[in-house]
Parts: C-alpha cells; structure tokens; sequence
C-alpha cells in the first residue's frame, strides 16, 4: 500500500461498490477467474471458508435426520422433459453433451467424434435424476420420509457472471426429500429454511430476513419458494438461501408413488432446498470494509496470525522462538467446539507488508511480538472489525483472546443488524407504499433501496 493511500482497497465502497468487491476478492486472495468463461478457481483461503461454511451446514443437516449421498452430474435430456415447467425455467442455462469422444482430424485438431444416443444436461440441479432414483426407492409409507442431501457441483451457462456470486460453475448443496403428506413436506420446507437463518445470522453474521418469493420469482416447477435474504452494504438484497414446496409435481413427473397406511397408491410430496459459495460472496458484501476483507471468527481459516518483529538480526532467533511457543499455547485453546487456529507469519519480509496483507485476508486478530515485549513477556494485538489495538501480557492473552474472538462475532451480527435498520423503511399498506416513492422521487426520503413488506416476515 502507497504512503499516500488513505485505504489498502481502492476503488472504495462509496467510489464504485461492484468493482471493490472484484478488489477486496483479489486482495484477500480467495479465488480469480478461469480459463473457462465464466468459471472460477477458489483458492486455499477462499477454499477454507468455503470448507467450514460446509463442515458447519453439514452438522446441522445430519442433526435434522438428512443423509448425504451422490448423484450423477450428467441428466439425461429426456428426464428433464418430463417435467415442463422445470425444463422451461432451466432450459436457456443449460450445458449439453453430445458427444462421447474425440479424434485427431486431418487438421491436426481435435473434432467431437462419437454422437450420444441422448444427449446429457450438465446438472443445473438435480429435481429430475433424484426423482428418478426415489421412485425406485419408494415403494410403501414405511420408506418415507426419505431425507437426503449431496455436496456437488452445478452448471448454470450464465452469460454475465461474478465471483462468488453467479458463475457457470458453482459449489452448493441441494437437499432432497419425499414425504408421505402434504403437511409433513410443508414442515420439511419451513424447517430448513430455518436452518439456513440459524447458519447465517449465528455463523456468518449476516441477519436475514425470511419469506415467499414471488410466483415469478419461484424455482421452476416448484408450488411455493421460500428464501432468506441479506442487505448487502450497497443496500440491495441478495438472496442467500432457498427452500421449495415442490407439491406432488416432480413426484408426478418421476412416478414417485407408495401405498399409504390404507394401501390406497399416492404421489408422495417432494421438496428441495439449497446453498451455494453465493454465501462467500454475501459474507464479503456484508462485512467487508475499505480495507479488504472481515471475517467472521466462526467461519475463519484462521482464527489468529502471528507476526513476528525483527528489525535487528541478533534478535531474530529468540522472537521466532517465543512466536513459536505462542502459537503451541494457543493452539492449545478450546473455543467454539475446537482448536484455535493459528498462523505463523515468518516470511523475510517487511513487517508492514506482511500486516497489509492479513488486514486484507480478513484474519479476526493479529498479535506481534518484537524484543522489547519479549523482555516484558507482552504482546501487541489486533482487532480487524473495529481496528482496536492494544498491548497486554501473555498470560492475559491466553486467558481472554476466547472472549474476543465472541466479542467480534457478536459485533458483525449487531453492526450488520444496525445497517440494515437504518437503511429499512417498513411498507403496510398500499398507501404507504405510494406515499414512500412520491416521496423518494422528490428527493425526501435519503432514497433508501431496501423495502421490508410486511408480509415478508414469518
């Protein structure tokens, strides 16, 4: 970063928000775009975040009775066909495979060689291949409910695309389950929906609101689509989770039938619910700052990282050595249902790139230690939500650093939570609603983007 600089991201969020994302994504190094239009690669710090939002989501599926398995990442085209809403909504994102294998032409270049009797869909979600599947599965009452999720990959051909947020390629999970009732399938809905607020508001600090998109906003084929959404720092509303009633629709389509309890055959009722590394993107518009990214300690890759100061060499040997034990202690701390995690910077390298640099990835604290605290057994540490740095003892840091680390947790919830009541204008009545943009058009309102129905809420 210049001398001159007055932030480590430039543009700022103010000057031009789409573009300071892109910076704060490439400052913190978490992912860059790919030779594959409009696919990305997530790098080892993104990847981890990544990996925990999973680790975390993962635990709370199992704990809800889901079990993860696998389904195939080609659909063939035939399957998607039988359910004509679903194939309409999908159809221009679609990937086609028609070919099995290539030959070398005379040219010297590669030529599809073999066509496919069907061709096969790249998954853009996987409704039709699991219902394929679950009406073998499901014979009589006793095999439901039938609750499964994977962990994959999808394919959506997305013509305008942006990290994190919407590519070609994307990682999610998608839930899938059947149920022998309407009302069990309703609840199934609500419930995950739930832990998807639950995960974002304790885990990621971002609070959402809950409710029904609106019938041109529905997951194709879908009777009612429920969503959680976040306002992001530009005060537009991302939409970070989905939970669908899909009715008897895809069990109809599929052929999902059982005998009930009165051995009468009926459709079993489906629903579907996902997230995907959107939510990498949400975190970074909802926390991130001018000075890169901010993470939630719950969700970091690393909880602290270590810097340590050697601006004489006779005195870099016993720093180092003092860092190391540092990092012995507290990785030997408990905090959040498992070991802090700790990072050692000892590159040979200017200390105040290197503190940039960790500013920028987002770590929740930095601690220092030159000689002169090695002489009074102190280190020197830093918050990265608030910027507040100040000196304390070893021994008070091990002690307290669990309690920061909640301190900061709790402070991105409550920040994000004040920004986006100080940015909502809640709407009840037809009235109001005219009476706000009459007003918003006549420069009177600040011209807040963020309008909460009051319908919106559960």
């Amino acid at each position: 970063m210049s001398k001159t600089a007055k932030t480590a991201i430039t543009p700022t969020r103010h000057e031009d928000y789409p573009e300071w994302y892109q910076q704060v994504i490439r400052s913190a190094d978490l992912a860059e775009n790919s030779p594959v239009r409009g696919c990305m690669v997530i790098k080892p710090w993104g990847y981890m975040m990544w990996e925990n939002v999973q680790r975390v989501l993962d635990g709370m599926f199992k704990a809800t009775g889901h079990k993860n398995a696998y389904f195939p990442l080609f659909i063939p085209v035939s399957y998607l066909e039988k359910e004509a809403q679903h194939v309409e909504g999908f159809a221009k994102e679609c990937a086609v495979v028609t070919h099995s294998r290539l030959q070398l032409g005379e040219d010297g270049k590669l030529h599809p060689a073999s066509p496919l009797e069907e061709p096969l869909i790249v998954r853009p979600t996987s409704e039709t291949i699991i219902g394929e599947m679950y009406a073998r599965w499901v014979q009589s009452y006793r095999d439901l409910p039938l609750l499964i999720n994977q962990w994959a990959n999808v394919v959506r051909w997305e013509m305008r695309t942006r990290l994190f947020l919407r590519t070609a390629e994307f990682l999610w999970q998608e839930g899938h389950t059947a149920h022998a009732t309407e009302e069990e399938a309703w609840e199934e809905t609500r419930k995950m929906l739930d832990v998807y607020a639950k995960f974002a508001e304790d885990y990621m600090a971002m609070p959402v609101l809950t409710g029904e998109k609106t019938p041109g906003e529905r997951f194709p084929g879908a009777v009612s689509t429920l969503c959680i959404e976040a306002m992001m720092q530009d005060r537009k509303a991302l939409q970070a989770g989905t939970s669908h009633f899909l009715g008897q629709n895809f069990a109809k389509a599929s052929n999902i039938r059982f005998l009930d309890q009165n051995g009468q055959l009926s459709y079993a009722w489906t629903t579907s619910w996902g997230v995907s590394t959107r939510l990498i993107g949400g975190l970074i518009m909802t926390h991130g700052d001018d000075d890169g990214l901010v993470i939630p300690p719950r969700l970091a890759p690393s909880h602290v990282v270590i810097l340590p100061v050697t601006p004489k060499p006779d005195s870099r040997t016993a720093v180092l050595e003092y860092c190391a034990k540092l990092k012995e202690e507290l990785q030997a701390i408990q905090w959040d249902g498992k070991p802090l995690v700790v990072e050692l910077d000892d590159r040979d390298m200017r200390g105040g790139d290197k503190m940039w640099q960790w500013v920028k990835k987002g770590i929740p604290l930095r601690i220092e230690v030159g000689p002169r605290d090695l002489a009074n057994d102190a280190v020197f540490m830093a918050r990265r939500d608030t910027g507040e740095k100040w000196s304390l003892q070893r021994g008070e840091l091990l002690q307290t650093v669990g309690a920061v680390l909640n301190q900061i947790q709790a402070n991105l919830l409550q920040r994000a939570r004040d920004f986006r009541s100080t940015h909502t204008h809640r709407i009840d009545s037809k009235k109001d609603f005219y009476d706000f943009f009459y007003a918003a058009e006549l420069g009177q309102t600040g011209n807040p983007r963020w309008i909460c129905p009051g319908s919106l809420e559960w």
